[in-house]
Parts: C-alpha cells; sequence; structure tokens
C-alpha cells in the first residue's frame, strides 16, 4: 500500500458536534494520534481536530491509519469514560464498507479468535504467549462484480461490496478475519493479496485500503439520544465503490 504522504494538513470534515463530542470524516492516510508506526510523523487527526475546534479533543476508539471515515472525539475527560464504558458494554455499533476479493457469502457470522498484535518497541515486555483473543464479525455482501482484467491465475478479476460490523475490537479484526475466510480486502498490503492489489493498482489505478468507517450508533453517553453518525464515501474510494452502480 502506497504510504500517504500529506504536502499540507488535510482539510477535516465534522460530522457531528455538541458540548460533549465531535466526530470528523478522517481520511485514509492519516494516524489517528502520534504512534510508534511513525515517529516522523507530524500530522495527526487527534490535533487537527483539536487546532479545527479550538479546545483539546479525547480519543474514544481508533482507525487505523490507511482506513477513513467516522472518527469520534470526547471533549473532556469525564465524557471519554463515559464513551468507553459504552465500548465495553458493547452499546456501540460500528458499520464498515469493504471491497474484497471475489464472491462471499451473502451473509456470513465470522467467529475466530485473533492473536493480539504486539507492536517491537512499545510491546516489547508485554506477554508474547497470551492465547488468541474472542474475535466476532458479521458479514452482509451488498453486490459483485467481475473485471476484464487478470489477477493472478485467473482471467477475470471478481470483487464484493460487503457492509462488515465487528462485534469486538481487535487490531486489525476486519482485515484479519476478511483474510481468514480467504477474501482479503483490496489493497491491504498486510493480511491481503499482492497479485489482487497489483491489479488493481495497475487496471484500476487504485491505492488505498479498500475500507472506511460508513457509520457508528451509540446512545449519547450524556443525554441517551440515540446517535448515527454517518460519513460519505469519499473521493479515493468513490471510483471504486462506483463500479458497483
Amino acid at each position: 500500500m502506497r504510504k500517504v504522504v500529506f504536502d499540507q494538513a488535510p482539510e477535516l470534515t465534522i460530522l457531528y458536534q455538541d458540548e460533549y463530542l465531535v466526530a470528523i470524516d478522517k481520511p485514509s492516510g492519516l494516524l489517528v494520534h502520534r504512534s510508534e508506526i511513525d515517529k516522523r510523523e507530524t500530522l495527526f487527526a487527534l490535533q487537527l481536530t483539536r487546532d479545527l475546534i479550538g479546545q483539546h479533543v479525547y480519543p474514544v476508539h481508533r482507525l487505523d491509519r490507511p482506513t477513513s471515515g467516522v472518527l469520534l472525539f470526547a471533549l473532556s475527560s469525564e465524557v471519554a469514560r463515559k464513551m468507553s464504558e459504552l465500548f465495553i458494554a458493547g452499546l456501540v455499533q460500528k458499520t464498515y464498507l469493504a471491497v474484497v476479493r471475489g464472491i462471499t457469502p451473502k451473509q456470513l457470522h465470522i467467529d475466530y479468535a485473533l492473536k493480539e498484535i504486539l507492536d517491537k518497541k512499545s510491546d516489547k515486555n508485554a506477554n508474547k504467549d497470551k492465547e488468541p483473543q474472542s474475535a466476532q464479525t458479521s458479514l452482509v455482501r451488498l453486490a459483485d462484480i467481475e473485471l476484464p482484467f487478470p489477477s493472478g491465475r485467473y482471467e477475470q478479476t471478481r470483487y464484493s461490496l460487503v457492509e462488515l460490523k465487528p462485534h469486538t475490537g481487535r487490531k486489525h479484526q476486519l482485515r484479519r478475519h476478511m483474510a481468514h475466510i480467504r477474501h482479503p480486502i483490496i489493497g491491504d498490503t498486510n493480511h491481503g493479496d499482492g497479485k489482487q492489489n497489483k491489479a488493481a493498482r495497475e487496471h484500476l489505478q487504485f491505492d488505498r485500503l479498500a475500507l472506511m468507517a460508513k457509520e457508528l450508533s451509540f446512545p449519547h453517553p450524556i443525554t441517551n439520544k440515540n446517535m448515527v453518525i454517518s460519513a460519505q464515501v469519499d473521493d479515493t474510494l468513490k471510483p471504486l465503490l462506483d463500479l458497483f452502480n
């Protein structure tokens, strides 16, 4: 996957804001916060959101760097704590869109435990023999296509557009679960199919992870109002999704 280098700070879209929460549409390639992933990086969603609204923000969940879409922050440590409790209680539902290799089942519940991914530096003292953690994901195939160019040994390329809902929050869960069922996400260089990714670059000029956080729904931590925050498909992903009509 091509590493996105921003020449300047990307313009963020605020999807929702009140006195307790703010949600942005995170671009693909933008780190959520400072990380061991790239110490030289200077642009982060947390700082950009803080600068945009003029006050401190507190992360309550994360998106992988190449994943775009809904990213939620709390505006106080107390609200962040309450949001964390909602996540732990399973009251926050995350909905993703992804384009994957092949034709998936119409519906599928993936129940496959995942070994914890440890960072070589920050987790160097962690228990490396820890048992795999329970991980569950629901999949619904929304559409599928066959394209007239080869990828690997096949003369045609088949893709599925799927809706994914993780019921647990393991690192890279969706990417690893899709790889496990042999339908890796297009553009995933860590867990995906190199031949498929190369074909997408050469024939579709598509060079990012085909995964976005489409929607986040939860009871508001203060008002208890049912919240549904959605993002639009961004310009780097839209041409691929448009192939599905």
